[in-house]
């Protein structure tokens, strides 16, 4: 089989969204994914909500299910018990999968269904004219909130952890480089991987994430993190997070080898753990002056529910099989 490439898996249609919005960014990383693991389309299926988002199959040449409001998960999982060899796709926003869908995503997460589940997080309704979402921040002026939001906002990634999800990770729109490997990753993982990935919604809530997206200020508002490595960011990796022992909450120092007199060695970085839930919890809820954690965040590995279901079904035909025998009756291998 000839080598594939991002453009195998473009469809025909008319891509429709508001020109500079993030989602185009995300098209073509998913796109690249998909080509870089060699993806067989006709093995491949993407399952979308009701959203911007939700559009996704549309131009991705796999199959494709655009479903109703929040229910993707539940006809995802339909989809991969019905056949465990495919490789199923969830797409959802902040809204359809945290908001009407949340009931729906806890469980796909729970469960462990080998789903690839991407939520899109622009902190809005971007295509029902910008209402605040479940994880607008306190204080978003929107037509639905004109004096601003007063609710607490979901973090997406803890909401995951709380789930039991197995595989939790974060990206933003605009990493071309990053991007495709980390789906990759998620693509890889025997259960339910949950990546949310920041989006700028440029019509109703533009550069709500500039900070972290803007080149001139990336370095020091994100942190990349590796199995196994110091939790290190900053230009040339100068800054890094240590954990308190006396708060027990973690801080923000530089690095000795950049600052001899005011800087830490290198030992005392936390060193990051993907099977550590306690550690994952803490990275996702990192707020200002620390930076905002991007990559594998948390991952461990246990039973996927379409494998665990199929086992009981062929264990209960078995012992179907078996009780008849020992009654001396006819098998109808039919039945």
């Amino acid at each position: 089989m000839a080598e594939l490439s991002f453009k195998d898996f473009a469809t025909d249609q008319e891509v429709r969204w508001c020109p500079g919005c993030g989602d185009y960014s995300i098209l073509k990383g998913v796109q690249r994914a998909l080509a870089d693991q060699g993806a067989k389309p006709e093995n491949t299926v993407f399952v979308s909500g009701i959203g911007c988002a939700s559009r996704l199959p549309y131009y991705i040449n796999t199959y494709g299910f655009h479903t109703i409001h929040g229910r993707a998960p539940a006809f995802a999982t339909g989809v991969k018990l019905a056949n465990p060899e495919l490789d199923v796709w969830v797409v959802t926003g902040d809204g359809d999968g945290l908001s009407i869908g949340g009931n729906h995503l806890l469980h796909a997460l729970r469960r462990n269904i080998d789903l690839n589940i991407l939520l899109f997080n622009n902190e809005i309704y971007g295509l029902t004219k910008g209402q605040y979402s479940p994880t607008s921040r306190i204080g978003t002026t929107s037509p639905s909130t004109p004096g601003g939001s007063v609710d607490h906002p979901v973090i997406p990634g803890l909401f995951a952890v709380g789930a039991g999800a197995t595989f939790i990770a974060r990206a933003v729109d605009i990493d071309q480089k990053g991007l495709p490997g980390l789906l990759n990753q998620a693509s890889q993982h025997k259960g339910a991987a949950f990546i949310e990935i920041l989006q700028n919604c440029i019509v109703y809530n533009k550069d709500v994430f500039d900070n972290v997206s803007n080149k001139k200020t990336a370095a020091d508002h994100q942190i990349h993190v590796h199995h196994g490595e110091p939790l290190r960011y900053g230009k040339d990796g100068c800054k890094g997070i240590r954990l308190n022992t006396k708060t027990l909450r973690l801080e923000a120092v530089t690095v000795d080898e950049c600052d001899p007199r005011k800087g830490v060695p290198v030992e005392d970085l936390l060193v990051h753990d993907e099977t550590n839930a306690a550690l994952a919890q803490m990275l996702l809820t990192m707020e200002s002056p620390l930076p905002m954690a991007f990559g594998v965040i948390h991952r461990v590995a246990k039973a996927t529910f379409e494998t665990s279901f199929w086992n009981a079904k062929s264990k209960g035909r078995r012992e179907k099989i078996t009780h008849l025998l020992q009654q001396g009756t006819t098998l109808d291998r039919r039945k």
